[in-house]
């Protein structure tokens, strides 16, 4: 391969590559970098100013921010080239307090044509990014408000699809979101993940309520979240398809604005009954009051909770006067914690399973982990009668027929899988 100082298309005759149309070129320089280092595609970039062009797309496509020095000198970078902005599709920020040393992070980048007023200089890194599609923040909390900033609008990653945000808070406390919440008015964005966010009550002001929004996924991942706040915050998604809400069993430190019951929560996701597809609560210490009515969520085809009893309700004095009402279109119901921890709410799940041609047609599968042997027999003859699979986490892949012989199941109704399948697990 010659070298050539112009555009490349006075190449020397070795130069084979230089015949071939940018499309086919880029997936060269793709499978370079995949197979050899960035270094090797460096050395090609420096041959001619065509190949210098199309490795930036190669070569700036993914960028990991893994110390704030990294930050500050790619900062620099953008601010001589701000064309290798444009080519960046992925962003993640990733470093710990204990990095985050006392550089002026919120300086003025020297050459820079943006005003520092308008951001801190993270902020301003990321603005530069136009067709930013994926965005990944986990640094302290001391760049809470600088990066929250950025999501005020006019929005200048207007290409954003994919983002999480986490900012690690001394003594392991939750960020407030109200720094961050004009995210949740992105108008193109259709995943979000937080991760040790805290919300009160209130959502957004009634004067910058926004439009309609693109939001297809919320994950909120050992979150302090108030019911009535995200009730608001989940009015602006045109059509949410899938909801996942996890915590751990003894939450640290303790929760403050979130509701002790799983009702709340379901409440709150009814403004996007009719597009919802997916709810996943994965959160030990949520307890029910009061069945679950989930008739509107008309849409709903997979429902994972921790506990039966947080589907129908603990045992309590006063008499039942409404019966739980499962999504219309349900197929698959998963409890991620051992049943028959309530005696009541044990034959209400085996009533349950009996009227399932009445209450939900299209549910096919049920997913339990192992527990009690007697509940799960009474679980296993009842759903082999009404014709549902159930799969048993951690049993084995075999059903105990009524002569005591032990054999596979002979109908594929009952099913118990040993393996943790996309749907049997917490892979979330």
């Amino acid at each position: 391969m010659s070298y050539d100082d112009d555009d490349g298309t006075n190449a020397g005759q070795h130069d084979r590559l230089g015949v071939l149309p940018d499309e086919l070129l880029l997936q060269v320089f793709e499978t370079l970098a995949k197979l050899g280092t960035r270094k090797d595609l460096c050395n090609v970039s420096r041959l001619n100013k065509r190949y210098h062009r199309l490795s930036d797309a190669t070569l700036y496509k993914q960028v990991l921010f893994q110390t704030p020095e990294l930050h500050l000198t790619f900062s620099e970078s953008l601010s001589r080239r701000p064309r290798r902005g444009s080519a960046i599709n992925e962003v993640t920020l990733a470093y710990p307090s204990s990095e985050l040393s006392q550089l002026a992070l919120d300086a003025h980048v020297h050459g820079s044509y943006i005003h520092p007023s308008r951001f801190d200089g993270l902020s301003r890194t990321l603005s530069i990014m136009s067709n930013l599609e994926k965005l990944d923040i986990a640094v302290p909390s001391v760049l809470l408000h600088g990066i929250g900033s950025l999501f005020n609008g006019p929005f200048d990653l207007s290409c954003l699809k994919s983002c999480t945000l986490f900012y690690q808070c001394p003594n392991n406390a939750y960020w407030d979101l109200r720094e961050n919440i004009h995210i949740f008015a992105h108008p193109e964005l259709e995943e979000l993940t937080l991760r040790r966010a805290k919300l009160d009550e209130q959502g957004f002001n009634f004067l910058e309520r926004p439009h309609e929004t693109a939001l297809k996924k919320l994950t909120l991942i050992e979150c302090d979240i108030n019911d009535d706040g995200l009730s608001d915050l989940l009015e602006l998604p045109e059509a949410l398809e899938e909801f996942i809400m996890t915590h751990a069993e003894e939450p640290e430190p303790e929760l403050e604005e979130s509701s002790d019951s799983v009702a709340d929560y379901i409440a709150a996701l009814k403004s996007q009954s009719e597009s919802l597809k997916s709810i996943t609560i994965d959160s030990p210490s949520l307890t029910s009051r009061k069945v679950l009515r989930m008739r509107e969520f008309g849409a709903v085809k997979n429902l994972r909770l921790n506990w039966d009893y947080q589907l129908f309700g603990k045992s309590s004095k006063k008499p039942r006067l409404h019966s739980v009402g499962l999504p219309p279109e349900l197929e698959m119901l998963e409890f991620f914690n051992e049943l028959g921890t309530d005696t009541e709410v044990n034959d209400l799940l085996l009533a349950l399973i009996e009227s399932r041609s009445v209450i939900a047609r299209r549910w096919k599968k049920m997913i339990v982990v192992e527990g009690d042997e007697t509940i799960l027999r009474q679980v296993k003859a009842t759903c082999k009668e009404a014709g549902l699979q159930l799969d048993i986490i951690g049993g084995f892949d075999e059903t105990e027929s009524e002569d005591g012989e032990t054999g596979s199941g002979d109908d594929g109704v009952v099913e118990a899988d040993e393996s943790e399948g996309p749907e049997s697990g917490r892979d979330l």
